[in-house]
């Protein structure tokens, strides 16, 4: 039995998919099916049902899996102590961030590879829901996170940005005049606001659910460029951080209260669980580095 068999039959079981298991392990197909049959070969039994679309386990596959991940964890925790031991910094770190943000990210991964040349840097973008989603199952050591309404549990966060969120309008419209609205105001006014996920977006469906409305949504963007150019345009009335709205001439700014909403962003991981070196190396500059 080697680990690696342990390894792929792990992914597979996570996965519910061949192809997507191979994909994440970095290994042709063929070498993955392989191995697991070598494995259930050797175990006797066979731990994965393939007759339908989606992979699953068997009744022997389902008693193996705890002990295959076990397996996978105490590896892992002896080289982790090893590197502990000796100071020593490589390995891999993987990175989430949300679509958009004006936190200095690239400084910061450009300093910790200038100074950790051995350690593989992954990043990936997504919305928030799911980059803590990936926090919490181990598929990213960190992440650049949009902050909700509450703070997600199981995470530790460092507080990088934070301001008002508030509503914006081309200078002919009729709102122009005013210098506040509340939330109840935006009730049937076409918004237009970054996509699901966002923590601005995910403040407002809470705001406006909280107060008996869904917002109605006219144009979404992933940029808050973009959704300032639109408001610009008369298209409707943008959601955006106060700051923005505030920077854009051609955008008369509008503050949102009864209830005042604000939004940020945060530097987050995972608050239990073993961490890398490599992992908690970045976690410590990246407190330092993002103020």
């Amino acid at each position: 039995m080697e680990l690696r068999q342990l390894e792929y039959f792990v992914t597979v079981a996570e996965e519910g998919n061949f192809t997507r298991a191979a994909e994440r392990v970095h290994v042709a197909q063929p070498g993955v099916s392989a191995q697991i049959r070598r494995l259930e070969r050797e175990l006797g039994q066979e731990l994965l049902d393939r007759s339908a679309r989606t992979v699953r386990l068997t009744a022997a596959g389902a008693a193996v899996l705890p002990y295959a991940r076990a397996a996978l964890a105490a590896v892992a925790g002896a080289r982790l102590a090893v590197d502990e031991l000796t100071g020593l910094i490589r390995g891999h770190v993987a990175v989430g961030m949300v679509t958009s943000h004006n936190v200095d990210l690239p400084g910061l991964l450009a300093d910790y590879h200038r100074d950790h040349p051995g350690v593989e840097i992954t990043l990936t973008e997504g919305n928030s829901g799911d980059l803590v989603d990936a926090l919490r199952n181990g598929g990213l050591d960190a992440a650049i996170i949009a902050l909700g309404a509450t703070p997600p549990p199981g995470l530790e966060l460092h507080v990088v940005t934070e301001d008002a969120i508030a509503a914006a309008v081309s200078r002919e419209d009729e709102l122009a005049t005013r210098e506040t609205i509340p939330l109840s105001g935006l009730r049937g006014r076409p918004l237009i606001s970054l996509p699901p996920g966002t923590g601005i977006r995910s403040r407002l469906d809470e705001a406006c659910a909280a107060a008996g409305f869904a917002p109605h949504i006219a144009f979404e963007a992933s940029a808050p460029g973009m959704l300032a150019e639109l408001a610009a345009r008369g298209l409707g009335v943008a959601i955006l951080p106060a700051q923005v709205a505030r920077s854009h001439a051609d955008l008369h700014p509008l503050t949102i209260v009864r209830p005042a909403l604000r939004g940020g962003l945060a530097f987050a991981w995972r608050r239990e669980g073993p961490v890398s070196p490599a992992a908690r190396a970045l976690i410590d500059r990246a407190r330092l580095h993002l103020r």
